[in-house]
């Protein structure tokens, strides 16, 4: 079953595009990956991906792009859009 991704959003995970495609392949299951640009993330501004491969080779940045809008950043920093409703919940009451 496929999750539509504004449903993925909402529980806060950030759904991620290789900017160039061919970036794809030149990923393993077993390198790690570091998301960059997180403090600064905005509508339309790309991140980047470190990558450092599990082979030892040397490590290599990889952009990516995001659809974030305003209110789904707010959802992703709040860890869900239910905990963003909550904190706003409280400082109301």
């Amino acid at each position: 079953a496929r999750i539509h991704e504004t449903n993925l959003k909402k529980q806060g995970m950030l759904p991620l595009t290789f900017v160039e495609p061919a970036d794809y392949d030149r990923i393993t299951g077993n390198d790690k990956l570091s998301v960059l640009g997180l403090a600064d993330l905005a509508p339309g501004a790309n991140l980047t991906l470190k990558v450092t491969p599990a082979s030892g080779a040397e490590a290599f940045d990889v952009p990516v792009a995001h659809t974030f809008n305003s209110e789904q950043i707010e959802w992703f920093r709040a860890g869900s859009a239910l905990n963003l409703m909550k904190e706003k919940n409280a400082l109301s009451s």
